[in-house]
């Protein structure tokens, strides 16, 4: 660890970036203090000092972890603590680790731990982007060996201007945000999403983040620079150039006819059953040799077998061209009783998808740095262990399931109805049920089908596909619709989704260098194929929203009243709409600006409390005929209350001289209290009080005046 106290500050696009090391956490490998205005994480490393026993990859964890105080904040919940990881800091993780772990040294096996904690937030600039900064300066302050420094930013775009890590409200205006992670020589991640965006729009906002990326890394170099910084020296593994080739020769052949079956069950039963014969080959000749080393180098001639076979034979696994999708097909309204159901298929990725329809009441609340935050789409991607014929102990989603959902929400977010004409909670929940490739894309196709299946009317269907690359020196080869192995042994898992308009959603992990402009547009645009391949063969599954929305999901009827009217429908202390709700067993939610939104699976629940808060904040018109109840007698005449007798203040008079055509002594003779009675408005006072007039409406039927708001 550097205890030479050392601080770099720099103006990037007129904000204040600064690193300071030396002064805090001075017992770890490495540990940074990066602020970018008044957001401010601490990054540390710490690496074991012993390698990890017997493995033979880099046991690497990555933990964001967001500190209620770092806002101004004391977290909710009973214990007022901070607890387990919410949904944010695991992505946060996940996107941080994803472009650190390919560029530590891959014989590096010491236990490594990357710990970024937030301690302050300003309202402005995630932390997100701010943090694989300070990781990676981190981990070029400590012994671990990284072959970086690298960068993250974000980018947003304005009236067709790029800007660098732009605000939240310049967020809320910009039709992208895309996080771009790299180093000083190429682009190494991309997460981000796009209102159907252009795939040429998409590259130049690449080319912009890499260019605004370098700013960030010569603040890292400043940083080291004088600074003795020594890393851990790694004994490279012995090569036995005559045992790797006795594996090759023994092994090649038979390998050659095992990776082109089509069947990833068959095809993974043949590799191993080759790996068994070489091991046994192997040990027999070299009994003294550990059988990791066999292992190694068979895994390593399995790589090389299927990439050779890709670039220089033009051969895939499974014998499709570079561009072929595989078969499609797909079932929507499988299951009886939800709202909507799809099941997508795409070779051997198969997901089941259910869309749910809820009210406000079931969104989710979230809190958060930024405050509290309400959801009212969620997307939650389960991967049980089944679906790749494994068995594994279930805790709950983990870190890929829940990133895998969170892209596949992103991606359909986009074409979602805004609450004003679809007032309701969105929940989709896909099933993976059998894996090989791209589950998640498979996830967003499956859950367009599912949301026009449930009647969502969406703007515009959403597909998406897996690309891959394999790239040997200057050759390079693009793969559509990628298998899991082709991704596996492969340098690039390039996830696009999007409309017939353009880009939604991308996700991309490149595990090599120089990945240049060119090899971007060309996945781009041969996604874009793709893309459009997968939503032909949707619409032949289903093309349009159904015209109306499951039997069993709720009905919500949405109606806008005075402001000054909410009360009335509230009543004091909650009085009046609590009846509504005991009365017709519906759901009611108004909002401030006097959107009223009535929930339930049964029409004519809403339609009648639909009834009795139109009742209440409708106005008395004169000359028309109400059926009332009497409220209380008087002498001269008797109060009665109008409509659904629920609020509203819609009380009147009726004279005694108004109660019959002849002369009545006592009103009572004719009214008592509760009764029902049919009377006319005659009058409205400029005091707010209201004429009634029973003798006027005599010649009406009662019947016809009965209605459905409970009175």
């Amino acid at each position: 660890m550097i205890n030479q106290p050392k601080k770099v500050e720099a103006q990037i696009y007129n904000k204040n970036f600064g690193l300071e090391t030396g002064t805090l956490a001075k017992q770890a490998n490495g540990a940074v203090l990066a602020r970018y205005e008044d957001t401010v994480v601490l990054a540390t490393v710490v690496a074991a000092s012993e390698k990890a026993e017997g493995e033979d990859f880099l046991p690497l964890t990555v933990n964001y972890q967001e500190k209620s105080a770092a806002a101004g904040k004391i977290p909710g919940g009973f214990f007022k603590r901070e607890g387990r990881p919410n949904e944010k800091e695991v992505l946060t993780s996940r996107l941080i680790d994803r472009p650190i772990r390919p560029l530590i040294t891959k014989d590096f096996t010491y236990q490594t731990q990357i710990i970024i904690t937030v301690f302050s937030a300003d309202a402005d600039h995630d932390p997100d982007v701010l943090s694989v900064t300070a990781a990676s300066a981190a981990l070029m302050l400590s012994d671990v060996p990284f072959e970086g420094p690298l960068a993250a930013v974000r980018v947003a775009r304005i009236a067709g201007d790029f800007i660098c890590n732009p605000t939240k409200a310049e967020l809320d205006e910009s039709d992208m945000n895309i996080i771009v992670a790299g180093t000083k020589e190429a682009i190494v991640m991309v997460e981000g999403g796009a209102q159907e965006v252009p795939e040429n729009d998409v590259v130049d906002a690449l080319m912009f983040a890499h260019s605004c990326i370098q700013e960030f890394i010569k603040v890292q170099e400043d940083l080291i620079s004088g600074l003795t910084i020594e890393k851990r020296v790694l004994t490279p593994p012995e090569f036995d150039e005559e045992f790797n080739a006795k594996v090759v020769s023994f092994a090649k052949d038979k390998l050659k006819e095992s990776i082109v079956i089509a069947s990833k069950a068959e095809r993974k039963e043949r590799i191993k059953n080759v790996f068994t014969e070489t091991q046994e080959y192997m040990t027999s000749e070299y009994p003294d040799r550990d059988e990791v080393d066999i292992s190694k180098q068979f895994e390593e001639l399995v790589k090389n077998s299927v990439r050779g076979m890709i670039v220089n034979d033009k051969r895939r696994l499974d014998e499709r061209g570079y561009t072929d999708i595989r078969d499609i097909s797909g079932e929507v309204g499988f299951l009886p009783r939800v709202h909507g159901s799809a099941v997508f298929t795409r070779g051997e990725t198969q997901a089941a998808v259910t869309a749910t329809l809820g009210t406000k009441f079931d969104q989710q609340r979230i809190d958060s740095l930024e405050g509290d935050i309400t959801k009212t789409f969620m997307l939650h991607y389960n991967f049980p262990p089944y679906s790749v014929g494994e068995t594994s102990f279930r805790l709950g989603p983990g870190r890929r399931e829940i990133g895998h959902g969170a892209l596949a929400e992103r991606a359909i977010k986009v074409v979602l109805p805004n609450r004003e004409d679809f007032p309701y909670t969105i929940r989709i929940v896909s099933e993976v049920l059998e894996s090989n490739g791209s589950s998640s894309m498979a996830t967003i196709c499956g859950g367009t089908l599912s949301l026009l299946d449930a009647g969502v009317p969406i703007s515009a269907p959403v597909s998406g596909i897996a690309m891959g690359l394999i790239k040997e020196g200057d050759d390079f080869v693009i793969l559509s619709d990628i298998l899991g192995d082709e991704d596996h042994l492969g340098d690039m898992d390039f996830k696009v989704a999007g409309t017939k308009d353009g880009i939604t959603a991308l996700q991309m992990d490149i595990k090599v260098t120089g990945v240049t402009k060119e090899i971007l547009m060309q996945a781009l645009e041969q996604a874009h194929g793709a893309r459009l391949h997968i939503l032909d063969k949707m619409n032949e599954i289903m093309a349009t929203p159904r015209e109306d929305i499951s039997k069993y999901a709720p009905r919500i009827i949405s109606l806008q009243i005075d402001q000054n009217k909410i009360k009335d429908v509230i009543g004091s202390g909650g009085k009046t709409i609590k009846k509504i709700v005991e009365l017709t067993g519906v759901q009611i939610d108004i909002d401030d600006a006097g959107t009223v939104n009535i929930a339930s699976p049964d029409s004519e629940a809403c339609a009648k409390a639909q009834a009795i808060v139109e009742d209440i904040v409708s106005e008395l018109e004169v000359g028309k005929v109400y059926l009332g109840r009497v409220k209380k007698i008087l002498d001269f005449g008797a109060i009665v209350e109008l409509g659904s007798g629920l609020g509203g203040g819609k009380d009147g008079l009726v004279h005694i001289s108004e109660l019959a055509p002849n002369r009545v002594e006592k009103v009572t003779d004719i009214l008592n209290e509760k009764d029902e009675v049919l009377v006319k408005c005659i009058g409205k006072e400029h005091d707010g009080k209201v004429r009634l007039s029973r003798k006027q409406a005599l010649d009406e039927d009662i019947e016809n005046y009965r209605d459905n708001t409970g009175s």
